[in-house]
């Protein structure tokens, strides 16, 4: 049997006969988009905490602070994502208290809301290792003449140590914003209506299995290409003088 394309699909009704099979895509893309940027947020400030811990100096309680660390980014970052996404929505409510699980599943959008806590903890994990090799590619006697110049420790990591951590850790950063937008596709298991679920959703009402993954990935596509180019100026804007080599190389 020969396969009928049909690319004119998405200028048709939807089932639910208010939306275009277009519009439905742009909605699954502003989910996948919301749940990306709240995760990654929310992985940037857990993993600027949790790689700023595993530099302190090794006091006792520096040391029990790189050590909680550690035993962090080994939880998060070696259990798949998928599995994740399931302990928080369907194990979680089971273990707080009745009242509790009760609320959490009767939540409108627990389905976005267990997605950004995945997505979140899981990238978490992996920024906090660029971190720590960012803070530790660092000479050693910044962050001593910044004590010596009078700084508290903290103060010496906030204006000296990890801007210019997070100018060396700029592009494997950009490359883990990259994998949360793509990550996101898992919470389609949970219920969240993405990208994906939205392309799946297309073909299983229209039988348009190609056309509608094709537009998803050059969707995919587009976006990661606009991240790459906006974090490539951020970096060019950021980058002390001298690191970068001329012509755009890096």
């Amino acid at each position: 049997m020969n396969y009928h394309w049909n690319w004119r699909i998405f200028w048709e009704d939807s089932p639910d006969g208010v939306h275009t099979y277009w519009e439905t895509l742009v909605d699954g893309l502003q989910w996948t988009l919301a749940a990306s940027l709240c995760g990654w947020i929310m992985a940037l400030a857990l993993g600027v905490l949790i790689g700023t811990a595993r530099t302190l100096p090794p006091t006792r309680s520096g040391a029990l602070l790189r050590r909680l660390g550690t035993a962090y980014i080994e939880l998060f970052r070696n259990v798949p994502l998928l599995v994740q996404m399931f302990l928080w929505y369907f194990v979680m409510p089971e273990l707080v208290p009745a009242d509790t699980g009760a609320w959490l599943k009767s939540l409108p959008n627990a389905p976005f809301v267990t997605a950004v806590i995945s997505l979140g903890f899981y990238t978490s994990a992996r920024v906090a290792v660029q971190v720590t090799a960012g803070i530790e590619a660092l000479s050693g006697g910044q962050g001593t003449a910044a004590l010596a110049l009078g700084l508290s420790r903290w103060q010496a990591y906030r204006y000296v140590l990890l801007p210019l951590a997070f100018r060396i850790i700029l592009p494997p950063l950009t490359s883990e914003f990259l994998n949360i937008i793509k990550n996101s596709s898992i919470a389609l298991t949970i219920g969240l209506i993405e990208l994906t679920a939205s392309a799946r959703a297309i073909q299983e009402f229209s039988f348009q299995v190609f056309e509608a993954f094709s537009a998803a990935t050059l969707i995919y596509v587009t976006v990661n290409i606009i991240v790459v180019g906006l974090m490539h100026l951020v970096e060019r804007k950021l980058a002390l003088p001298g690191t970068l080599q001329s012509g755009g190389g890096r």
